[in-house]
């Protein structure tokens, strides 16, 4: 398994630090994810070039030496290089479901959202700008459900957190407080969906530069003589109203919504059920948002945000709702995973060769979602940030259809343009700028035309290999 002479320079990055016990499986995992990501959505044997690579990987990832976590370190130690230029990092956080249900041969797996169902459950931690743009993961947890126990647990409340699946929002906290320990310039907020309003995650110990900001999911007691915490917020007027752009999701079409938002400050109480454990109140800022004239096909928005940095005007309250709005950005991260990698059809006998597989294409769905957020943030960058020199020049020849690539590589915006046309983006007026699926389509194409291009462009004079 010889690495070409120009070997991904995204690859070496992300992966070519890890420790595997052996400087080899380190070179291996390198050529693997080039591989891989020259072809998101192909399999295995169709990725590999040769019998010789795919038994290779296959080895790989059959080695029980090496973990989901060293796999990871690498990228890790990437994501944290760019932590350190950005001055407020979002951390979003979610739990999704693998299935793998239709291949019952594979072993290691657990209940999914039904004893039918089989498969793991990732929770991941995934790093954003403001701006939306993805700068790597900071944390993935996965793990099986046990069968044997399944639906038969003892009631949540009697549970302590740590057997309980809850857990893993002290988890991802951990991993984000150790990120902001390693920069501590930085200004982090942790971001979650309603399932993770669960009191231990407001109590738990942070990092001075790290902040919550969660949808509440139940509506808890506060210091307030409305009593709970709903009804406290239905005595605050309006502040402002803004309009918020909803992706698609499933059977919703996108569209823009209007809605009203409130804001203020709650002192929230200890659940009643664990009087005992002499829990403090927090006080925490609160931000409520509602769906004004929603179609009436369409269910309304309502979030109300809890924080453990309030609002105390109404441009940060308005803030604070963005932040939230970027948790859409794991959700699309997931369908890249799913849809554009197609790790579920992934088939590798056991959970283990599984989890070792799905580390390995994580790293290749942030990739595709970085493409697609840079474009649209920062779209005058050199395409250079995400394209090697050989697929910018490949992809520029096709495109104009001339063999001689410019001397200056065009912007983000134009390649990522280019890139959707490869995947079927027709660049009309009304289609707007490329997504994800045509990304990941674009990127396949690309990874056989830079093959064809570095086999047929010309081989450089001795001029040129000297100014080299």
């Amino acid at each position: 398994m010889r690495l070409r002479a120009d070997e991904a320079a995204w690859a070496i990055t992300e992966f070519g630090q890890a420790e595997l016990g052996d400087q080899r499986r380190t070179t291996r995992l390198v050529q693997l994810a080039t591989a891989l990501g020259d072809q998101p959505s192909a399999s295995l044997p169709d990725a590999c070039a040769d019998p010789a690579t795919l038994k290779a990987a296959y080895r790989f990832f059959d080695t029980d030496a090496i973990t989901p976590d060293a796999i990871l370190v690498s990228h890790l130690q990437a994501t944290y290089t760019r932590l350190r230029a950005v001055p407020l990092v979002l951390a979003v956080n979610d739990t999704t479901f693998l299935d793998w249900t239709d291949h019952p041969a594979t072993t290691g797996l657990g209940p999914l959202a039904t004893a039918h169902q089989q498969g793991l459950v990732l929770h991941s931690t995934l790093t954003f700008t403001p701006e939306r743009v993805p700068l790597g993961l900071l944390g993935l947890h996965c793990w099986a459900r046990e069968a044997a126990t399944y639906g038969q647990q003892p009631d949540q409340h009697t549970r302590p957190l740590a057997d309980k699946e809850s857990q893993k929002w002290l988890t991802s906290l951990a991993a984000v407080t150790a990120a902001a320990a390693a920069w501590p310039a930085t200004r982090f907020v942790h971001v979650s969906d309603a399932e993770a309003d669960v009191y231990d995650l407001f109590v738990a110990a942070r990092a001075p530069s790290v902040d919550l900001l969660l949808r509440a999911g139940q509506n808890r007691r506060v210091e307030h003589e409305a009593r709970f915490l709903w009804d406290a917020l239905a005595t605050v007027p309006v502040a402002t109203r803004l309009e918020l752009d909803l992706p698609r999701q499933g059977d919703r079409p996108a569209r823009r919504a209007t809605v009203a938002v409130r804001f203020g400050a709650v002192t929230v109480r200890p659940p009643r059920h664990r009087t005992g454990e002499g829990l403090a109140p927090v006080a925490l800022g609160a931000v409520w948002v509602v769906e004004e004239g929603a179609p009436p096909s369409a269910e309304p928005i309502e979030w109300l945000l809890l924080t453990t940095r309030p609002a105390t005007t109404a441009d940060e309250a308005v803030e604070r709702v963005a932040w939230y709005a970027c948790r859409w950005g794991i959700e699309v991260w997931h369908k890249i995973l799913k849809s554009g990698c197609r790790i579920e059809a992934r088939r590798l006998a056991t959970a283990a060769r599984l989890e070792r597989c799905l580390a390995v294409y994580a790293v290749i769905a942030w990739r595709v979602l970085q493409a697609t957020m840079l474009a649209r943030s920062v779209p005058d960058l050199p395409c250079t940030v995400v394209l090697e020199a050989d697929e910018w020049q490949a992809l520029w020849c096709t495109i104009h259809q001339s063999p001689t690539p410019p001397a200056r590589p065009p912007s983000l915006r134009e390649a990522v343009r280019w890139l959707g046309r490869l995947g079927g983006h027709l660049g009309r007026a009304r289609d707007g700028e490329p997504g994800v699926t045509v990304l990941w389509k674009g990127f396949q194409h690309l990874a056989d035309l830079a093959t064809m291009y570095r086999i047929m462009k010309p081989a450089p004079t001795k001029a040129e290999v000297g100014k080299s």
